[in-house]
């Protein structure tokens, strides 16, 4: 690989093209489809985009690669085809570029994975640097001018890609581009300083922003990060068209090409390299960009940066434990009854039967949280209705599916506001077997990652990206053990892996036979050490 993509940015901005995935699916039919597999089954109308860009004006084109690892094809079937669906977009590319007779370079996509890394998610870094590797060599090895990295949230997950590409050329140009929020921070919470100390580490060629947001709010991001990163240090802005909206049944952006051609300049004028566009820009925003950037005018658009926002007054105070915690660390004998929501708005047979429990004598209540996929109250209510009405401590069945990182986080908040701070995290169960099939199955955590979350970060008063919240929480974290797993070995992994991310108490399924305890606790115990 030549290094003529570190040569051109030395003589100006270089001008990128705009959506892939926008022009895609206005242009091919049914939108579930796999884009990237567009490269084999119809290179006709990737190749059209690409001829279309150019001759709005593009010097660089990206291959239609976003989503081409070995994690995300899997969503399609697909995860033996990494290298031919990658190696088809930059022959794709290629040919289009040739076809033109301009000197356009061509930049290989690369995206993020699609599921989180550990100890959040599933994926180990290990696994992620693999992924990459994988899909990288492809590019690679087809021919790509520089590595382009795109939309990334997680700065873990943007090490192993940087990591990767590395491993296999050390001089391989790459781009580094984050994404952030209106907030100005990533969506996972970091702060620009963050990024840029990480950048900088890292020694990427540019480092720059893309997506979530239109052009004023990237370019008040890269004008901080500007400020922090080293003077010599290269800059990519590829903002959105602004926020999507849904007019007349159809998502809209709303940016205009004209408005995109004075940011333009804008950039330019503000020392960045790289300019682009990201979700919702066309070939006519292109152009446009194009004709500003060779006449710009003689005053520039005037951003005003951001006025810095105070931080929230940071306390240490804690709550005392709770019951449950105080008689776990007695070694006292607890009881604990599930209760299941009602499937309606009245809670009064509920809090009657939990007035019973707790003059029986019941320790603690654990209320499932829509079990078996059935639509009922949430468990919150309940539980908040148990404990002030019925003087019962409960546990709140926590599950982590159908919950993005952002919910969690709001959601652990409001619980502990609601004093419910015995947590039962659970994977949950699939939609797929309850009353709507169809429903969001997904997470972006899985069960010992939110362990991890609650006892390594929000109960030392830190959010996920290591921000403080106004004080830290005190939630004690049980989790799911099942007792007569057909892989014994697994679960016993798997129980290991969140007692190390800080659970408290497991719970399982009732058994029937005390052997059945007796046989998995020595099997831990000989592999672990004692439970």
């Amino acid at each position: 690989m030549t290094n003529k993509f570190l040569t051109r940015l030395e003589q100006g901005p270089l001008l990128n093209d705009g959506a892939m995935g926008t022009m895609l699916y206005a242009r091919a039919p049914g939108f579930k489809q796999c884009f990237d597999e567009l490269n084999i089954s119809n290179p006709a109308v990737v190749a059209g985009i690409h001829r279309d860009y150019i001759n709005a004006g593009a010097e660089m084109i990206e291959t239609n690669t976003f989503g081409a690892n070995r994690i995300k094809l899997a969503e399609y079937g697909l995860e033996q085809q990494v290298a031919a669906i990658n190696t088809a977009g930059v022959e794709l590319a290629r040919r289009v570029v040739e076809a033109s007779f301009k000197d356009v370079l061509i930049a290989g996509s690369v995206g993020p994975l699609g599921a989180r890394l550990a100890p959040l998610g599933r994926i180990s870094p290990e696994a992620a640097f693999d992924a990459f590797q994988e899909q990288i060599t492809a590019l690679l090895s087809a021919g790509v001018d520089l590595l382009i990295f795109e939309t990334f949230s997680d700065l873990l997950e943007l090490e192993q890609a940087v990591a990767a590409a590395r491993a296999l050329d050390a001089a391989a140009p790459i781009v580094a581009q984050i994404t952030f929020a209106n907030d100005g921070l990533t969506p996972l919470g970091d702060s620009p300083e963050k990024v840029a100390k990480k950048m900088a580490e890292w020694q990427v060629d540019v480092v720059g922003v893309n997506c979530s947001v239109g052009p004023a709010r990237v370019f008040k991001t890269i004008s901080k990060l500007k400020r922090l990163l080293p003077a010599e240090t290269r800059l990519s802005a590829q903002p959105n068209a602004g926020w999507p909206q849904k007019l007349g049944g159809r998502m809209m952006y709303p940016a205009t090409p004209d408005y995109f051609a004075e940011y333009a300049v804008s950039f330019a004028r503000a020392g960045v390299s790289l300019i682009g566009g990201c979700c919702g820009t066309t070939p006519a925003h292109i152009a446009q960009m194009r004709q500003a950037l060779d006449n710009p005018p003689p005053e520039a658009l005037i951003v005003h940066p951001p006025r810095a926002s105070e931080e929230p007054a940071y306390t240490t105070d804690t709550l005392a434990p709770t019951l449950l915690a105080q008689k776990l660390a007695a070694g006292d004998f607890i009881s604990s009854v599930e209760l299941h929501p009602p499937r309606g708005a009245s809670a009064s047979k509920v809090l009657a039967v939990g007035q019973m429990l707790q003059e029986a004598g019941v320790t603690v209540v654990n209320v499932a949280d829509s079990p078996v996929a059935r639509m009922r109250m949430s468990p919150w209510a309940v539980c908040h209705l148990l404990q002030s009405e019925a003087g019962l401590e409960t546990v709140l069945n926590f599950p982590t599916r159908g919950r993005n990182l952002l919910r969690i986080q709001g959601d652990l908040l409001a619980a502990h506001a609601l004093n419910i701070r015995n947590l039962f995290v659970v994977m949950g169960d699939p939609t797929t077997i309850g009353d709507y099939p169809e429903a969001f199955n997904h997470h972006d955590v899985v069960s010992s990652g939110l362990i991890h979350l609650v006892k390594h970060k929000f109960n030392r008063g830190l959010d996920y990206a290591d921000r403080q919240i106004s004080q830290p929480t005190n939630f004690l974290v049980g989790c799911a053990l099942n007792l007569n797993a057909p892989s014994p070995e697994r679960e016993i992994n798997l129980l290991k892996k969140k007692i190390d991310n800080g659970a408290d108490f497991a719970m399982t399924q009732p058994i029937y036979e005390a052997a059945v305890f007796d046989r998995f606790t020595a099997l831990y115990e000989e592999r672990y050490g004692a439970l």
